[in-house]
């Protein structure tokens, strides 16, 4: 069984051995049987013969989201459609849907990386695991359902939406792991304070995944809801959820090293970069069959390490994502993350809530940049002198931080629109002018 711990524990030197031997064939396999990237081999002069281990890895051409799109549907599967037995996608909202196809034996893999994660987070077969991903295209609800389903927890396939059908499901089914995305545990822990109902749940552990999220979060949602939460990451892309997560001392995140290869290269420069240096995840699979993908770069900005972690598993670990080189704002020549707001907000105080949106326009050929944020039900909203107190107080800790002035509004409580699924939290009208 891949899930138990041990094989997680591997000496160094094998898992790379291992991994040499599966990127060997994995190359093979695509330059056969996938148009674009035997391209881009052809144009760079190589041929699989020349791949002969991870040391090699960087000879290898990048791969690109853009490329799911250009080869949509399937342009891009390794596999012919008869050995396909499920597709998944992406949402599409800023372009074609990202397709990916999983052969029978890629599944099996999935429920057993799965399976693998909630083992690492103390879940065990007498857990009643609530999954409150959404079911369909996104991977995230059926790859959270099946590794709960491979330990043997009863299952709870609810979906998103109907918040207060969720808490109810959850005090009447007392269930005892929820997974879903953190804007959406901290809207259930938000819904259930106010229905005085968090001491009926019988809660212990929180997973949340597909959205970055802060420390700060993590602390409000576990004090809320009086449980453990993790983080956990994936890639509809790579796989789906399931790629990393961490484990009981949450000290980053285990890279599931024997399925996937990691790498950190400069965005600007390309260069691989050593371990410890903060930039961008690049991932190759190296056992996936029906949408194989070679040093496909994730925009997501990190850092790897590959020190010994107290747990015992020898696999790298990725700290949280410190934000996406695609999602970067440049306002006034200053490149800014949501998640930097978030964690100002977080620390204001009792105020204000976690919900927030930041909202970028351009006027007289300047940059404007706007931060609401919703009031705390304690804040009158006829406190006028509290209010602006608290509005500049945020004000100067984002010119202080970020080096660049903003304008913060507070709102009414619940004016922000909540998401069931990815919180939307940036508004760029820049982009409609």
């Amino acid at each position: 069984m891949y899930y138990q711990k041990e094989y997680e524990c591997m000496p160094r030197e094998e898992l790379v051995k291992l991994q040499s031997e599966r990127l060997v064939a994995q190359v093979k396999r695509m330059y056969e049987n996938v148009e674009c990237f035997r391209n881009r081999m052809d144009e760079k002069g190589l041929k699989p013969s020349d791949i002969h281990g991870v040391e090699d890895l960087s000879k290898l051409p990048f791969s690109y989201k853009t490329d799911l799109r250009d080869y949509y549907p399937y342009g891009l599967f390794a596999s012919p459609l008869s050995d396909i037995v499920r597709v998944h996608a992406s949402s599409g909202t800023t372009g074609k849907r990202i397709v990916v196809g999983y052969t029978r034996n890629d599944l099996e893999i999935w429920e057993d990386m799965m399976a693998r994660q909630l083992v690492a987070l103390g879940v065990t077969k007498d857990d009643i695991v609530q999954v409150a991903f959404g079911y369909g295209l996104f991977t995230g609800g059926f790859g959270a359902h099946a590794g709960a389903e491979k330990i043997g927890c009863l299952v709870v396939p609810i979906s998103s939406g109907n918040t207060a059908r969720q808490i109810e499901t959850m005090i009447d089914f007392g269930v005892t792991v929820l997974y879903c995305t953190p804007s959406y545990a901290m809207y259930l822990a938000e819904t259930a304070e106010k229905m005085g109902v968090v001491d009926q749940l019988k809660l212990r552990i929180g997973i949340f995944g597909a959205e970055p999220w802060t420390e700060e979060m993590r602390q409000k949602i576990e004090q809320t809801f009086k449980i453990k939460a993790y983080d956990v990451y994936g890639l509809t892309e790579i796989l789906g959820p399931g790629v990393s997560r961490e484990c009981e001392y949450q000290a980053g995140m285990h890279i599931n090293e024997d399925h996937f290869i990691p790498e950190i290269i400069d965005p600007e420069t390309l260069e691989p970069l050593p371990y410890g240096s903060i930039g961008e995840l690049v991932f190759t699979t190296i056992t996936k069959e029906g949408a194989p993908i070679i040093r496909y770069r994730t925009r997501d900005l990190c850092q790897l390490t590959v020190e010994p972690c107290k747990c015992g598993r020898t696999h790298v670990r990725m700290k949280k994502p410190q934000g996406r080189s695609d999602d970067m704002l440049i306002i006034r020549g200053v490149n800014v993350f949501p998640s930097q707001i978030e964690e100002i907000l977080l620390k204001a105080g009792n105020e204000i809530t976690p919900n927030y949106q930041i909202i970028v326009g351009r006027e007289n050929n300047t940059d404007t940049f706007d931060v609401l944020v919703e009031m705390a039900e304690n804040l009158f909203a006829d406190d006028i002198k509290s209010i602006e107190a608290i509005q500049k107080k945020i004000e100067n800790n984002i010119r202080s931080i970020l080096g660049i002035g903003a304008k913060v509004k507070l709102v009414s409580p619940n004016s922000i629109a909540r998401s069931e699924g990815k919180a939307k939290r940036v508004i760029d009208n820049r982009k409609l002018v």
